[in-house]
């Protein structure tokens, strides 16, 4: 099989709207306005929010809306959610603020879900309250989602309709970062994200499972891949590390539990970390690329040599808002 080429895929952005020390979320807000529309103009495919909550360095915790401000913003790229973990909402909710979403910006929405909580087991638990849902009862709660965008399949009670929702073409993702919605995806015959810039030890094993485990649907007739990857692009190698410092101490801060907004970049991390919070960082930022422009697009060649995906959803946490634009722009530069 003859590989691919880094500009024979897609790429897309994953904003985890960063609250950087001395800034705030309305400073955030406007940076991912400005992030979406230069991403739009470089040609990304689409722009992705992520559901977090109760986390001082992340603005997206109210997902869907922020999703509609960014493509009100916008004209062409598509918007969605990088996801929105479904076992913190009632699928109606969510099949209804989708179905908004869809009906104003027609054929521009994704719909991203996970699992997980996307926080701690305090907040997860304010956010579930009474609603007695752990995660476990995933593929139920989206065969229910499912349902209420198409027609006589709503768990047999036809009384409940998502409206706006129902009828509605609405491109469905699993998201995952171990093996249970690789195979649930493949099942299912859904495109399948897998979060390989914090957990790159599960990527290989995840996507071999996504692709065996595939069948053929209504949606695809083939296995559709996307990874996520931390990259970190600036004028040299030099100036990159220096810059990646900023997410080093984002994870670190995160082993730590110590709650904190994106610091600024440091350019030493050896006075900040143990041997062991080094070695752990280099599990769970294993396949990050940092450097200039050819290492970057050497790296970005060999991961996906490696994993074959059919497209790359980029993160870049960059403290400097200009730098981080200056990142996506090499990004498209070098694989153009």
């Amino acid at each position: 099989m003859t590989q691919k080429q880094l500009s024979e895929i897609n790429y897309s952005v994953l904003d985890l709207a960063p609250i950087t020390e001395g800034g705030g979320p309305a400073e955030s807000y406007k940076n991912t306005i400005d992030l979406a529309r230069y991403a739009e103009d470089l040609g990304f495919t689409r722009y992705w929010l992520a559901e977090h909550h109760s986390m001082p360095f992340i603005a997206s915790s109210a997902t869907s809306v922020l999703i509609g401000h960014v493509a009100s913003h916008t004209n062409t790229i598509r918007v969605g959610s990088g996801g929105i973990m479904l076992p913190n909402h009632a699928p109606l909710m969510v099949a209804e603020q989708f179905g908004t979403l869809e009906t104003l910006y027609p054929g521009r929405i994704d719909l991203g879900l996970g699992r997980a909580p996307g926080t701690d087991q305090v907040t997860a638990h304010a956010l579930r309250r009474g609603s007695g849902s752990s995660g476990h009862n995933f593929p139920q709660q989206l065969d229910e989602l499912r349902g209420y965008f198409h027609d006589g399949l709503r768990s047999g009670n036809s009384h409940v309709r998502a409206i706006p929702g129902e009828g509605l073409d609405i491109p469905i993702w699993l998201l995952g970062s171990s093996g249970f919605s690789a195979q649930l995806a493949g099942q299912l015959g859904l495109p399948f994200a897998f979060a390989s810039h914090f957990s790159p030890n599960e990527t290989l094993p995840a996507l071999q499972l996504y692709r065996d485990s595939f069948e053929p649907s209504e949606v695809l007739q083939e296995p559709y891949a996307m990874v996520g990857v931390n990259v970190v692009a600036a004028k040299n190698n030099e100036q990159a590390e220096f810059l990646s410092t900023s997410l080093k101490q984002q994870f670190i801060n995160l082993i730590r539990n110590t709650n904190l907004p994106l610091q600024p970049p440091v350019e030493s991390m050896d006075t900040i970390w143990t041997h062991q919070e080094e070695a752990l960082l280099q599990q769970k930022l294993g396949s990050s690329i940092i450097g200039g422009p050819e290492k970057v697009k050497d790296e970005l060649q060999s991961f996906l040599d490696r994993t074959e995906a059919d497209e790359m959803m980029v993160i870049s946490q960059i403290y400097n808002h200009k730098d981080r634009l200056n990142s996506y722009k090499i990004l498209a530069d070098i694989t153009k």
